[in-house]
């Protein structure tokens, strides 16, 4: 078994936002799905956030309940959970914004379609997860996780690895592969795009839309211009390493 037990772990599902109503800063959305494989090969249970609710909810009387932020940053709160739940589905939460500017932003980006996807961050519990050996699973298996220690959720842009460099992974993907992934792009330059013109938030807010619209625009059109993949005919000129954002900012005017 190959799992960290004593580490912070992050976790990512695209599971849609159920709803949200402006007025009362209230947002209602799944955490986390049960009986689903994710990437990491586990399988959550229900039952497996009973432990953490009743011990850290917002119903709990512990002074450090499960917190709301922002792609995990623990100096990034954007508000409280009210309610914190296992259905038959998932982990479902309503949770309420705050009037910080952290808030506010998080307000405009939910409204505005930029926030789609919400993530965990928990540590895995090691006499609460057993490897199933299943041959015709990639891995040889699957973890059964039975309980895990929530620590907080979190509102995400692009999920749990939004950094992900389009055009390196894009090299290998076929004609049809390669289409949806752009028209997945142009859809965030889209929302993107919509958001900055309507100009609401803080100007930090703003700023960090339209780096993200750059990066984006710069990955779509190197997405398009790549040619067919052919691995006898690789040529690598220098080591990629990092993501050149003075080269994306001096090619890029919006």
């Amino acid at each position: 078994m190959n799992k960290s037990f004593n580490s912070y772990q992050v976790k990512s599902q695209n599971l849609s936002l159920k709803d949200i109503d402006e007025a009362s800063r209230k947002v209602l959305f799944y955490l986390s799905a049960f009986d689903n494989m994710d990437s990491d090969n586990d399988i959550i249970r229900k039952g497996a956030f009973t432990k953490s609710i009743n011990e850290r909810g917002p119903l709990s009387t512990s002074n450090r309940k499960i917190a709301y932020l922002r792609y995990h940053n623990w100096e990034m709160p954007i508000g409280k959970f009210l309610e914190l739940r296992e259905d038959e589905n998932g982990l479902y939460a309503v949770a309420e914004l705050g009037h910080s500017t952290l808030g506010e932003d998080a307000l405009h980006d939910y409204k505005d379609g930029i926030i789609r996807e919400h993530s965990i961050g928990f540590q895995y519990i090691k006499d609460k997860i057993n490897f199933i050996e299943d041959s015709t699973i990639e891995k040889g298996g699957y973890y059964d996780i039975a309980e895990i220690k929530l620590w907080e959720g979190s509102a995400v842009t692009f999920g749990a690895n939004e950094q992900t460099n389009v055009v390196e992974v894009g090299k290998t993907l076929s004609i049809e592969e390669k289409l949806a992934k752009s028209q997945s792009i142009a859809l965030e330059i889209d929302l993107l795009g919509k958001a900055i013109s309507q100009g609401k938030g803080t100007d930090e807010r703003l700023h960090s839309l339209e780096m993200k619209l750059k990066f984006l625009t710069s990955q779509l059109v190197s997405l398009v211009n790549l040619e067919p993949f052919d691995k006898h005919s690789i040529k690598v000129d220098k080591p990629i390493n990092t993501f050149d954002w003075s080269e994306v900012l001096n090619k890029i005017n919006i």
